[in-house]
């Protein structure tokens, strides 16, 4: 399943990848997560709780930011798994000064995950619009609160 995309955040590159960073935001930005806790430098545990087709339930697992390059991309790495199966993924995220406003800064994000048990079975025609929706709300998120700080 690959996943992709470019979003625009009305703040400066930096800013933008202190948010990236700061486990806070992420966790508040990230559709059902109710927890990330560190386990390490770069390493947090994450509980997420979704709900694919008519299967539901709950996910534990770990995150990583790997192969940082501040403030332009980093690696993230994502390995979690419930009851209803397992997801793996691993997703490169790039800044960049936006072309069209030097203030503003552009994200990419280009990954491809792989999941497997009940929830691939059941729900695999879903999978990638399901993986794409939670995206463009984190993004959503995360930019509400990038233009709100950095006005």
């Amino acid at each position: 399943m690959q996943l992709a995309g470019t979003y625009t955040f009305n703040a400066p590159v930096d800013h933008v990848w202190a948010l990236l960073n700061d486990p806070e935001v992420i966790a508040s930005c990230l559709p059902g997560c109710e927890k990330l806790e560190p386990l390490g430098e770069d390493r947090y545990r994450a509980s997420l709780s979704m709900a694919i087709a008519a299967i539901s339930g709950q996910y534990s697992g770990t995150v990583a930011l790997l192969d940082k390059q501040p403030p332009r991309s980093y690696r993230l790495l994502v390995d979690g798994s419930g009851k209803a199966g397992f997801v793996k993924g691993e997703a490169v995220v790039r800044l960049t000064e936006s072309a069209a406003n030097p203030e503003a800064t552009d994200v990419t994000v280009q990954g491809e995950g792989q999941v497997g048990g009940l929830i691939a079975r059941v729900g695999q025609r879903l999978l990638g619009s399901v993986s794409q929706m939670m995206l463009d709300r984190f993004v959503a998120a995360l930019r509400e609160k990038a233009e709100a700080r950095s006005t």
